[in-house]
């Protein structure tokens, strides 16, 4: 399958609208470990995005400089430690889709590899810590290996969604070990880790948009 630029969008979009929907839950998470402000930061950075979507983006074409403006629109609008992730992983991300206004399905599982390790390094985490990490990391190791089985980005991306909700769910089980939440030490078990949340809702609204536009 195939994604224009405008289903791009569409996905950038229903991010916007997934974090709305999502912002006070993954706030309750971080008021358990955290702030509790996970929910309104990922908030603030994707409005930022959606108003940059309505104006300056509005006619773009080019896979990469929507991607490069969502990475430096996200980063100029949060200064917490999320802010640097992400724009870190849409950057990378942008190399992938260089002067395309359409990406096919080598493109995308590409983007995608690119994204998490750039998270990854910018992070300087390793999954078991209790971090966005957590769900990125599984999703990244079927995209690295699956994709040269089978090629079907569709199939591989419901199942690394798949294993990016059991590395999500496996971070209630652990104890944070990184910012605020590692001064809790045993306290910190039980509560699901509100950045593995909001990541893993990420990688479930991109496989819906893809979902969808192949419906069309």
């Amino acid at each position: 399958m195939k994604l224009t630029s405008e289903e791009w969008k569409i996905f950038l979009s229903n991010v916007v609208e997934m974090i709305e929907e999502q912002k006070d839950y993954l706030s309750e998470l971080d008021r358990k470990l955290g702030d509790g402000d996970h929910g309104v930061t990922m908030s603030i950075g994707w409005q930022a995005v959606n108003k940059k979507l309505k104006t300056d983006l509005a006619a773009e074409n080019d896979c990469s400089k929507l991607c490069i403006a969502t990475g430096r629109t996200f980063l100029s609008a949060v200064g917490s430690s999320v802010g640097p992730l992400y724009a870190t992983g849409f950057l990378r991300g942008a190399k992938v889709f260089q002067n395309k206004i359409e990406i096919g399905e080598q493109e995308i599982k590409d983007f995608w590899i690119a994204f998490i390790e750039g998270i990854k390094e910018r992070g300087n985490a390793e999954i078991g810590e209790k971090t966005m990490v957590d769900s990125l990391q599984p999703a990244l190791e079927v995209f690295q290996v699956k994709y040269e089985e089978t090629g079907d980005i569709l199939n591989i991306f419901t199942e690394a969604v798949a294993a990016a909700k059991a590395g999500m769910e496996s971070t209630k089980d652990m104890l944070s070990k990184r910012g605020r939440s590692s001064r809790l030490g045993e306290r910190s078990l039980g509560t699901q880790d509100p950045g593995a949340t909001s990541a893993y809702f990420i990688l479930e609204t991109f496989l819906k948009t893809m979902k969808t536009a192949q419906a069309v």
